[in-house]
C-alpha cells in the first residue's frame, strides 16, 4: 500500500520513503499499467488545468507546482487558457470530459451556468484555484483576497494615507480584484477611487492608470495595484510626473513576482503563495481521484511585505 500511494503521488507517505521509492522504480524501470489504472479507476491519467492566462509570472508559478505533483504521480497535463472568458472554460470544460480525464483544474468560482452542472454529473475530481470562501464544485485550494485586501489596507492606512485608488482590470474582468477592492475600502472606511485602463499589457496598464490617477484634482496619496507588474507602471507614471516615491505618492503591490528585487524602491506588496497553491491542488486531486479523503477548502495565507514604496506620512 505504501508503494502504491507514493507511485501515485497521494498522502499518506513521508517525502523520504517517497523518495526512495521513486529512485527504485526508476531502477527497476517501472512503467504504470495505464489499463489497469483505468480499470479500478475508470479514468484516464490525463488531468485538465484551464488558467487565465501565462502571460505573467503568477500562474505560471502555479503551473509549475501542479505539473511537478501531476508528473511524479505519472499523470500528464493538458492546459488551457481563457483569457477570464467563462464561455471559452465551458467549452474547454465541455470537450475535455470526452476524453475521461483523471481531474479537472479551474480558477476561482466564476463559472458559466453548464459548467458546475456539467462536473457534478461527471463525477470527475475537480479543484478551484485562486478563489475561496464560496461553494466550491468539489474541493478548492486558494486565498481570500477580502481579508488580503482589509490586512494591506490597514498597514497602509496605519501610515497615514487618507486617499487610497486602486489601479486594475476592466470592470467585471476579475473578481478577486474586486474582492481585494472591497478589503481596502474596508480597511480605510471609504471607497476607492479606482482606475481601469484598457490596455491589455499589465505595465502599460499601470503607466495609463496611474496618469490618469495623477491627473486629477483630487489626486490619490497612495495607488494600489491589481499586481506587481502593475505598480511597476505606476511607479514609471509617478516618474514621469515629478513624483517621489513614497515622498509625494505611495504605491503598492500584489503577488511578490520576482520584478520586485530589480526595482529602484522596495516595493509594498503581498506575497502570494503560488506554488504551494499548485502543490497542494494536485495533491487535494490525486487524493481526491483515489478515494481519500481532502478538505474541501484550503485557505493559504499571503504575506506583507512592507517594502518602501510607502512610508509614515508627517
Amino acid at each position: 500500500m505504501t508503494v502504491s500511494r507514493a507511485l501515485r503521488g497521494v498522502e499518506g507517505v513521508s517525502e523520504p520513503k517517497r523518495a526512495e521509492i521513486l529512485a527504485r522504480a526508476k531502477r527497476m524501470h517501472y512503467v504504470p499499467d495505464m489499463t489497469a489504472r483505468a480499470m479500478t479507476v475508470a479514468n484516464s491519467n490525463l488531468v485538465g488545468i484551464a488558467l487565465p492566462t501565462l502571460f505573467n509570472d503568477v500562474f505560471a508559478d502555479v503551473l509549475s507546482g501542479m505539473r511537478g505533483t501531476f508528473r511524479s504521480a505519472g499523470y500528464a497535463t493538458v492546459v488551457e487558457t481563457t483569457d477570464y472568458d467563462p464561455v471559452t472554460e465551458a467549452e474547454w470544460v465541455e470537450r475535455l470530459l470526452s476524453w475521461r480525464p483523471a481531474g479537472i483544474v479551474l480558477t476561482g468560482f466564476d463559472h458559466a451556468p453548464d459548467v458546475r452542472r456539467m462536473l457534478t454529473a461527471s463525477n470527475v475530481p475537480v479543484v478551484e484555484i485562486w478563489d475561496w470562501g464560496r461553494d466550491p464544485i468539489d474541493l478548492c485550494v486558494g486565498l481570500d483576497h477580502h481579508a488580503a485586501g482589509l490586512s494591506l489596507g490597514l498597514h497602509v492606512r496605519g501610515l497615514g494615507y487618507q486617499r487610497p485608488a486602486f489601479i486594475g482590470a476592466p470592470e467585471g474582468r476579475d473578481t478577486r480584484a474586486e474582492a481585494r477592492i472591497a478589503g481596502l475600502a474596508e480597511a480605510f472606511g471609504c471607497a476607492l477611487t479606482v482606475a481601469r485602463p484598457a490596455e491589455a499589457n499589465a505595465f502599460e496598464a499601470g503607466l495609463a492608470g496611474g496618469k490618469t490617477l495623477i491627473s486629477r484634482q483630487d489626486q490619490p496619496d497612495v495607488m494600489f495595484c491589481l499586481n506587481d507588474h502593475i505598480a511597476f507602471g505606476a511607479l514609471m507614471a509617478c516618474q514621469f510626473a515629478g513624483l517621489r516615491v513614497p515622498e509625494d505618492m505611495g504605491v503598492v503591490g500584489f503577488n511578490g513576482l520576482p520584478l520586485t528585487n530589480v526595482l529602484p524602491v522596495e516595493l509594498t506588496t503581498m506575497i502570494t503563495p503560488r506554488r504551494q497553491m499548485g502543490i497542494l491542488a494536485a495533491r487535494a486531486l490525486l487524493g481526491r481521484a483515489h478515494g481519500v479523503v481532502q478538505p474541501r477548502q484550503q485557505c493559504l495565507v499571503c504575506t506583507l511585505v512592507p517594502g518602501r514604496s510607502v512610508s509614515p506620512r508627517v
